[in-house]
């Protein structure tokens, strides 16, 4: 399941699902845009997981979440808490970080 935020609750998505997968982006990122459809072609593929797209430029409490401090961040939470995250523009090392979650 992939949706967009518009507000500043990703907090609330993370409390309420086992597990949550987040792109962290900005309009001005190149690298954002060249990795949105590939986390939506991921989350098509596991339409029983939230992935979720958070505008860290407009979402300062959200991008607290996973200390994000680079962009385009990929962060996964279980069961509430973080649990890892990657700054990358690669299919495969997000694949690798969704995987890590949904192989349990």
């Amino acid at each position: 399941m992939f949706k967009e935020i518009n507000q500043d609750n990703l907090a609330e998505s993370v409390k309420d699902n086992d597990i949550v997968v987040v792109q962290y982006s900005a309009t001005w990122c190149g690298n954002c845009r060249l990795m949105k459809p590939k986390f939506k072609k991921l989350a098509g593929e596991n339409e029983d997981i939230p992935f979720i797209m958070v505008d860290a430029e407009k979402f300062p409490e959200s991008r607290k979440l996973a200390n994000v401090n680079n962009l385009p961040t990929f962060a996964t939470f279980v069961n509430g808490e973080f649990k890892n995250q990657v700054q990358t523009n690669k299919f495969e090392s997000l694949k690798e970080l969704v995987n890590e979650v949904t192989s349990n």
